[in-house]
């Protein structure tokens, strides 16, 4: 299992609108037909001046991985729309074996 991890970073006012954006349309289009996609998380993180935002995304292995991003894999798939809401982000993703 290979957990993909990228962080992005909203103002307050735009947090619930990625939220919503991420949620409803974002995931479901850029997981569809993914072979070895498992599951997302979404985690959010309150600070003073931003929101941060962790996500993760499961696959059943690293070749999953590169189907769904390409062989450039390593390189973050952030649609226009999300690029739209950030104050700023991880222009790469950290992949991690799940070892437990």
């Amino acid at each position: 299992m290979i957990a993909r991890i990228w962080k992005g970073w909203t103002t307050h006012e735009n947090a619930s609108v990625y939220e919503e954006l991420f949620k409803n349309t974002v995931l479901p289009k850029v997981t569809q037909g993914v072979e070895g996609y498992v599951s997302t998380n979404l985690l959010r993180r309150e600070a003073d001046e931003n929101v941060e935002f962790t996500t993760i995304f499961w696959f059943e292995s690293l070749d999953a991985v590169k189907n769904f991003a390409g062989p450039n894999f390593e390189q973050a798939v952030v649609p226009e729309q999300v690029k739209a809401l950030m104050s700023h982000y991880e222009e790469t993703v950290h992949h991690h074996d799940v070892a437990l």
